[in-house]
């Protein structure tokens, strides 16, 4: 293993680069959707049932099979894989995105009416700081299971360390299997750890502690 490490760390660096690109440039797009959907539900509550049914049903989607339905439409390759994790970490954003939107004290909103505030300025400087460590929430939890689901994207050529381990599967390899799971795991860890460490941050700071 130590000697596949020193001949093809480049390859290996590579892939891991390319797991990074794909988790948070996924987790991006993914949020560019689910902020204004999940914001809006908190105002059409009637519609919040049948949206988080449906993004329930894709989660529950096996990835694999998600993949293959993508491949006619989508091709192989980075774009079914980033449309296919975007889907899949909607239900965790979009819900987190409400329950940080509704946790809000509606006397908080009342006195920033009050004062005379718009609903630019209400939203951006009342609504979205206090929302905000719960919303982080779902994003890490999110950012985690993308990490995890997009090794799978290794079987429609998208890259990352899912690389390793099918070739490790496919060529009985285990040093690949044990370094693609090791690095999988320590982005997921670090990942966690630095978002939860923020989401604790700003957690603190919405309640005026610092």
């Amino acid at each position: 293993m130590v000697n596949y490490i020193t001949n093809y760390y480049e390859t290996i660096l590579a892939l891991f680069l390319d797991h990074l690109r794909l988790t948070f440039g996924t987790l991006a797009i993914a949020l560019l959707f689910a902020l204004p959907v999940g914001y809006l539900l908190t105002r059409w509550k009637s519609l919040s049932v049948l949206v988080l049914s449906i993004l329930g049903i894709i989660y529950v989607i096996p990835s694999m099979a998600f993949f293959a339905l993508l491949i006619p439409f989508l091709g192989l390759g980075m774009k079914p894989a980033i449309f296919a994790l975007v889907a899949y970490s909607q239900l965790i954003l979009v819900r987190n995105v409400m329950v940080g939107f509704q946790s809000i004290d509606q006397a908080i909103i009342e006195a920033g009416k009050g004062m005379g505030l718009n609903w630019f300025h209400l939203f951006w400087k009342i609504e979205l700081p206090l929302a905000l460590p719960i919303i982080l929430g779902g994003v890490r939890i999110a950012a985690v299971a993308i990490i995890g689901i997009g090794t799978i994207a290794a079987w429609i050529n998208a890259g990352g360390l899912g690389v390793l381990l099918f070739e490790g599967l496919y060529q009985n390899s285990t040093h690949k299997i044990i370094i693609g799971t090791i690095l999988v795991s320590t982005l997921a860890l670090i990942t966690n750890y630095i978002l939860l460490r923020l989401e604790n941050r700003l957690a603190l700071k919405a309640k005026g502690q610092l």
